[in-house]
């Protein structure tokens, strides 16, 4: 039953075939290069922008009992490495990429929460959402996707932690530290009405501003996937070579994009011999630490907690990703 679950329904398998049987109507061959990078290209991306609008909108309403007020509420309730690890978790029901996060991020630390909780949710907001788990779950199986969140958000609480007990909070930007609005505010009471319209609306909002990387994301994995010789991959992102994981890692930095947009990549690299910890360690760079989102962060925090924030996630994504290339047979 799961797996039937697992491949028709996650993963959508019978689309695959589909759109192979359709593409043959027409004339043709899947097996050739232009052939299987059409069908590719079609099925991933009707497949990840269903799932997204699904998610989402389940999201959202999940979300929607954990407005900012209520969140700094909870939040505020718990200290110490508990206060991390419900920073962390509080992320995977936000927003889905980095750059959505920072506001909130800012909005907690000028309401004066630790700031070793707000930086676990920074983590863990854009690295690993409920979403995210699913999309993962579709592709790579249950046992991938569960590592790959719970090491997600073991990086969230760990980071988190050190940076506070590195007491940097002069490295928050003036105008955030002085901000004294740190009223509680009681979240308004939404009627069910209330929270499908505000789902809807994310679904929208959200899908505007993501399709474009999904489209861009499923481009790259067409091309990856029916066009660059697998020994190619296996040579640079294989066991053959010890630095593939470092390698991934800062490629994936300069990028934006978020886990909708990267997953399609991680399926080709995979299936063409890449080292599964390899590209798990491009996910999460690409996710956490993408250029655009650390100019904008760069805004709210001074230099030195922004070079500790990107040498505490780099130092632990690589650790993540040799971590899976050891282990990798447990989970493929």
């Amino acid at each position: 039953m799961w797996t039937f679950i697992q491949d028709q329904i996650l993963g959508m398998k019978w689309l695959n075939t589909l759109i192979g049987k359709l593409l043959l109507m027409v004339g043709l061959n899947v097996n050739s290069r232009i052939g299987g990078s059409i069908q590719f290209f079609i099925y991933d991306t009707i497949k990840i922008t269903v799932l997204l609008c699904v998610l989402i909108f389940l999201i959202s309403y999940i979300q929607s009992f954990f407005p900012p007020e209520r969140s700094r509420k909870i939040m505020g309730r718990f200290h110490g490495i508990g206060a991390n690890v419900i920073g962390a978790l509080l992320g995977t029901v936000t927003p889905f990429c980095s750059c959505s996060s920072i506001p909130i991020f800012m909005g907690f630390t000028s309401a004066g929460l630790p700031l070793g909780v707000t930086f676990s949710f920074l983590i863990s907001s854009p690295m690993v959402d409920l979403g995210s788990l699913v999309l993962l779950v579709s592709i790579f199986g249950v046992k991938i996707a569960v590592a790959y969140v719970v090491l997600g958000l073991v990086i969230a609480v760990l980071g988190g932690t050190l940076i506070e007990h590195l007491h940097m909070e002069d490295q928050i930007a003036d105008f955030i530290r002085n901000n004294n609005s740190k009223v509680d505010i009681e979240s308004p009471n939404l009627t069910a009405k209330d929270r499908l319209i505000y789902s809807r609306d994310q679904v929208a909002s959200t899908f505007k501003k993501v399709f474009p990387y999904i489209l861009v994301g499923v481009a790259i994995g067409a091309v990856i996937h029916n066009w660059i010789p697998e020994g190619w991959v296996e040579t640079v992102l294989g066991s053959n070579n010890p630095f593939g994981v470092i390698l991934a890692t800062l490629v994936g930095i300069p990028m934006y994009a978020d886990i909708f947009g990267t997953i399609p990549i991680a399926e080709a690299l995979l299936a063409k011999g890449a080292l599964l910890g390899t590209i798990l360690s491009f996910m999460m760079a690409v996710t956490t630490l993408s250029l655009p989102s650390l100019i904008m962060l760069k805004k709210a925090i001074k230099p030195k907690l922004l070079a500790t924030f990107i040498a505490i996630c780099t130092v632990g994504i690589i650790i993540v990703g040799y971590g899976f290339n050891v282990f990798q047979s447990l989970f493929i």
